[in-house]
Order: structure tokens, then sequence, then C-alpha cells
């Protein structure tokens, strides 16, 4: 029986590459079913992960830290993917726009199956969540949709993503809005540090409170729902850039008492590149206006479709979406986030014995995730990422001149993270 799994297993992790050109005219040729991959893995402990490992297609002499830019798909994302686009090419001629043929127009779909299986896992109606290309989209949405007028103050802290403060620097810029940022520490070890410096930025102008679930460049796990909560009582609208949050640890959008929530999927869910969402409370959505308009751009029965209208565009990647939702909850959502907390928790925790590293991601584990930053002392950023590479292939990101950012994931383990404390100790 082990042998048979095994086999299974093997057949499975080998993917596209393994599969011919003609194996893609039928959509069902190549197709495993998650049910068979999953009666394939082995019930739990590190057997379970070295089988969710060779699901991946990433080279195995090759290690991939750095989901916080992009994740890698499974291989059976990836044949979802491929096996559409063949198949739209290949019967295209079939698609009559009235129901036959494949779907070959991604921008006026409202997929209602795709948005009420993220309802589920974000914990919100479907109709609350639109399907947009990245997290950068969304703030602008959120940004461009609201009614802000000259002297409206923003807060925004000193650690967001470009794509978390650009938008408001225009409207800044454009409409005079006054934007302020909020100086969170470094390292942030105390959750009433980051709400006050957040807080008491607030006015009696303050109109919008912008601030990431999880920083970027530190991997902090911002205490949301406190900020929230306190905004919600003084009728501050709050957006949160989730983009590094979906995936990597649990988001509960009814729970956090956010207005609105944006994220890229990409990342920490392992979808295709060109796949976001935004989600916008039902009370609040009507204040918000499209800010890329098509044909239900006045929808209000589904203000979430209203605010996906994007015109053509490849419907694969749907496909795709879809996939690395089945494939997230084929491995359980709560196994998947105890697996990316523990290995993050691992390299902390080696770290932290190595007298040349300092950690300038939190201390405080309630406030970590999957995502660690750090210092070697001797070498920048860069260098340090070339050496692991060169050395042992390991591939994390360099941050700035001085940083390293070093992102784990499911189809990562112990024995990839132990090669890197080898490698700084040789330093």
């Amino acid at each position: 029986m082990k042998n048979s799994r095994r086999s299974f297993i093997s057949k499975s992790a080998l993917g596209v590459g393994a599969l011919s050109t003609l194996s893609f005219v039928n959509k069902s040729n190549s197709k495993i079913d998650l049910k068979s991959i999953k009666d394939g893995l082995p019930n739990d402990g590190n057997e379970f992960w070295a089988d969710v490992k060779n699901l991946f297609p990433t080279d195995k002499n090759d290690t991939y830290f750095n989901n916080g830019t992009l994740g890698v798909q499974s291989n059976y994302v990836l044949n979802a993917v491929i096996n559409d686009m063949r198949n739209n090419a290949i019967n295209g001629a079939k698609t009559d726009y009235k129901g036959e043929g494949p779907n070959l127009l991604a921008g006026y779909d409202p997929y209602l199956k795709i948005r009420e299986k993220l309802g589920m896992i974000l914990n919100c109606d479907f109709k609350e969540i639109s399907l947009i290309q990245n997290a950068t989209f969304g703030m602008n949405f959120v940004a461009h949709g609201l009614n802000l007028k000259k002297g409206d103050e923003v807060i925004n802290t000193n650690q967001e993503h470009g794509g978390g403060y650009a938008a408001w620097k225009q409207l800044e810029k454009r409409k005079g809005i006054v934007y302020k940022q909020a100086i969170l520490p470094v390292p942030a070890d105390s959750k009433e540090d980051i709400i006050n410096s957040v807080l008491s930025m607030i006015t009696s102008k303050t109109k919008v409170i912008a601030i990431p679930h999880i920083v970027s460049v530190y991997g902090t796990v911002m205490p949301i729902k406190e900020i929230c909560e306190f905004a919600r009582k003084k009728g501050i609208f709050t957006v949160i850039d989730g983009a590094q949050a979906v995936g990597q640890i649990d988001v509960d959008l009814k729970d956090l008492s956010c207005d609105a929530y944006y994220s890229s999927l990409h990342k920490w869910l392992l979808s295709p590149p060109g796949n976001g969402i935004l989600y916008l409370n039902n009370s609040i959505s009507k204040d918000i206006w499209p800010t890329l308009s098509s044909y239900n751009w006045d929808n209000k029965e589904d203000k979430g479709f209203s605010l996906q209208q994007s015109g053509t565009g490849n419907p694969s990647l749907r496909v795709g979406l879809e996939a690395s939702i089945d494939f997230f909850n084929m491995i359980g959502g709560e196994k998947w986030i105890k697996r990316v907390k523990h290995l993050g928790k691992y390299l902390r925790d080696g770290l932290k014995e190595l007298e040349n590293v300092e950690i300038v991601s939190s201390h405080n584990e309630d406030l970590c995730a999957g995502l660690t930053t750090y210092k070697v002392d001797g070498i920048n950023g860069p260098e340090l990422q070339k050496t692991l590479w060169e050395r042992e292939r390991l591939q994390p990101r360099s941050v700035g001149k001085e940083l390293l950012r070093h992102s784990v994931h499911i189809y990562n383990n112990e024995e990839e993270i132990d090669r890197t404390f080898d490698v700084i100790k040789s330093i």
C-alpha cells in the first residue's frame, strides 16, 4: 500500500513538465482530482509534509524562500491553468456567448462559485468580495472610490508597500487631502505600542485609517482588530492592506471589523499571479464609487460584482484561482496556517542562537508568522542573498542594503532552514 501511495504522489508531483503537449487537448486527460491526491497523503507528520512538497514543481535542488514576493503554484494549479488555456484555444470557435463553449473572457463573469469559496475562508458574504488583479488594484479602488475632500486626513504608516501608500499621496497632491504617517517601532514587540502609534494620530478631521495587516518588510502581524474597533466607534473608515496575510495567517473579516480589505492571492495562497481580492463591508460598500467601470458598474444587488468589472482578461487565471482555493482546502486551512507558523518560529528560534545575527522582525511570537527579516554582521543583504544561493542554492530576498527577508511556506522544511544556519555560521 505504501509503495502504491508513493507511486501516486510521484506521478502527481510530475506536474506540467512530465505531460506531453497532446495530453492537454482534453482537459480530463491530465487532471488528477484532489480527492485522489488527498487519499494518497499520509495523515500527518513529516511524511505528510514531505509528500506535500512533491506536489510542487520547484527544482528539488533549489530552495525557495521568497513567498513574500510570489508563491509557488502547485502542479495541480498549474495543470488547471494550462489545460484551460489550451482548451480555450482549441475550442474557442464553439463559444457562442450565450452559454455554449468555453468561457473566453474573464472580466464580465460574476464568478459566484469562486467568491462563495473565498467567503467561506474569509468569513464574509460573497457579495462583499470582488475578484481583482492584486493588492495595488484594491488600494486604488478604495482610495479613488471614496469621496474625500480637501483637508480630510488619512492615516497611513511609515512601513507601507508602495501599493499601500501611493494612491493616498496622489490624492494629497490632486485633491489636497492631508496625508499622515504613524511611526511604527522596529522591532515591533509591543502590541500596545503599535496601537498607540496609530491612534495617537487621530484628530477630528481623520476620515481614513489605511494600514497593513502584515508589514511587508518586517512581517509584523498588526493588531488590526483593536484599531478597527476604535475607528468604528469614531466613524473613521478603515482599509487594510492584506497583501501578505491571506494564506499566511487566519483572516476572519467579520472579526477584524474593518470596512475594506484587499489582498494579493499570488503570495501565500499560492494562486496564479493576476488574482487578488477586494472586500467591502456591505454596510459601507454603497459609499465606494467604481474606479474601473463596465456594464455592471451600478449593480446595487451585487456590489462586489460591480467593482470587479475589468473587460477582457485571461479566464484561465480564474480557473487557477479556484484550483488554488481547492488545494488550500484539501490541505486544510488550519493545518496550512499552523505549518507556516511552525516553520517561521523554527527559523526565528535558530537565528536567535547565532551570535552574528540581529532579527529586526518582532520578537513577540504573537506578532509573527511566516516572514522573518534579519541582518548578519559583516555582510550586507544582497551579498548574504548571493552567498546563500551560491553555497546551498537557498533563495530568500534581500531588502534594501542591510536586510534579508526570509519567507517559509508549506513546501519548505526544517532541513532547508538548518542549511541556512550553517551558511550564516560560516560567515
